[in-house]
């Protein structure tokens, strides 16, 4: 009973490894925000 399922389980651990693979999901890239302008002391006056 157990080399069945062992092999059982060994076929099975050939068809998960055999399986197409899904592609990883790719990160969204953070948008590129303009670097602050330094406008003095008291802002934009």
């Amino acid at each position: 009973m157990s080399k069945k399922l062992a092999f059982v389980l060994v076929l099975v651990g050939l068809v998960a490894a055999c399986a197409q693979q899904q592609p990883a999901p790719q990160p969204m890239p953070a948008p590129v925000q303009p670097e602050p302008v330094y406008q003095g002391k008291f802002g934009a006056n």
